[in-house]
């Protein structure tokens, strides 16, 4: 199992990470997409700082696994409030990438404490 956690937490922080570098070089399409659900520019850094630090933490876990349980846990929750945010907007075009990094977390999650 110690080899699927590793494999989903490489890709997940390579996700997070260019998802966090798009807030923070405010990539066009992705500040359009979050400035109309809502969102202040001025959470943009950190939006992109929370996704780097769970990068970093699921990472770490591969040497550690409790701190990659608890990047993925900080992941999980920190998606489900993108989500919920994309569907109270009513932005369902926005959602699904989203709800694919909160399934990709919650694999990491599982698989994490499987193969801790």
């Amino acid at each position: 199992m110690f080899i699927a956690y590793a494999v989903v937490a490489v890709l997940l922080a390579l996700g997070l990470v260019m998802s966090g570098r798009a807030k923070l070089v405010k990539d066009e399409k992705v500040t359009a997409g979050l400035t109309a659900n809502g969102v202040p520019l001025s959470w943009f850094p950190w939006l992109a700082a929370a996704e780097i630090a769970g990068a970093v933490g699921l990472l770490a876990g591969l040497a550690f696994r409790p701190f990659g349980i608890a990047a993925a846990i900080g992941v999980v929750l920190y998606f489900i409030g993108a989500v919920l945010t994309h569907v109270r907007t009513g932005d369902l075009k926005g959602a699904p990438p989203a709800a694919v990094l909160l399934v990709t977390g919650v694999a990491a999650l599982v698989l994490g404490i499987i193969s801790a």
